[in-house]
């Protein structure tokens, strides 16, 4: 076991199961170790805590009282009425960990009031199979130990990469909305196959495997995607022309557009949410 403090998870939704399944499956912490709470839907907590055998409650404040690391899992839009509750009952002892997309730690530390620890975490989807492209990065009052307990926690659900505040945008676009540039890329693979004549049973399977194979090859050969790219390409072969024609409608410079937009979007929502202040 990683630690023996009490984590209480604010909120129940799946960026939580996710952490909850991949830190019991791989015996970071104890079940026992792990209180659940959330607003209003008692349903959902006892879903979890019959799948993962963890301890629920209605009451944030029992569940914060009892915790010493303290994870925010609500929507980020909750995180007014959430702030307004947490002040006074958490202090300097507890570690504020927060999965809120568009939610910097300064932003946490002002609102609290206090010299808290605050580790901010951008996990992806993948985190549902263990396989999250993570960042962290640490507030003011955080230490190195600190760091070091949130990274080995959140290893429960895939990689883990620290980070400065400023970078969380970009990593956002990349890694945060990264997945879904693939499943879009799936969605079109398979259509042209169909279109082209090849079973519809097995498009979609090989599409799929095409793009686990390709990532297995970066992941294991440790060879840079260009010299991966280049070895793939034979002159006048049909690797080339499909190259040339993704070159010719701007697919190469959609790629980079796509994760321009959503950092930029990533940047908006976090003025958005530090323009209200809570007074």
């Amino acid at each position: 076991m990683l630690t023996n403090e009490m984590i209480a998870f604010i909120g129940a939704g799946s960026m939580a199961e996710a952490m909850i399944a991949g830190l019991v499956k791989n015996k970071i912490v104890a079940p026992e170790q792990i209180i659940v709470t959330n607003k209003s839907n008692k349903d959902r907590r006892d879903a979890l805590q019959e799948k993962y055998g963890v301890l629920v409650t209605e009451n944030m404040n029992f569940a914060v009282k009892e915790a010493g690391i303290v994870i925010l899992a609500m929507k980020p839009k909750d995180i007014a009425s959430i702030t307004e509750k947490l002040r006074g009952q958490v202090t300097e002892k507890h570690v504020l960990m927060s999965v809120l997309a568009g939610i910097s730690t300064p932003f946490l530390e002002t609102e609290l009031g206090i010299e808290i620890p605050v580790i901010r975490v951008m996990p992806n989807t993948s985190s549902m199979v263990g396989a999250s492209a993570t960042a962290i990065t640490g507030g003011n009052f955080v230490t190195m130990p600190q760091i070091w307990m949130a990274k080995q926690l959140l290893s429960a659900i895939g990689q883990v990469y620290v980070i400065e505040e400023d970078e969380m945008d970009v990593f956002t676009g990349v890694a945060g909305s990264g997945p879904a540039y693939f499943y879009k890329l799936v969605e079109h693979l398979q259509k042209a196959a169909e279109e082209s004549g090849l079973d519809p049973a097995i498009c979609q399977d090989v599409a799929v495997q095409t793009i686990v194979g390709a990532a297995k090859m970066l992941e294991e050969t440790n060879k840079a995607p260009v010299t991966l790219r280049e070895n793939v390409t034979s002159p006048n072969g049909t690797t080339e022309a499909g190259l040339n024609a993704l070159q010719k409608v701007g697919g190469c410079t959609a790629i980079e557009e796509a994760v321009k937009g959503a950092t930029q979007r990533s940047k908006q929502l976090r003025s958005e949410f530090e323009a209200v202040r809570i007074k």
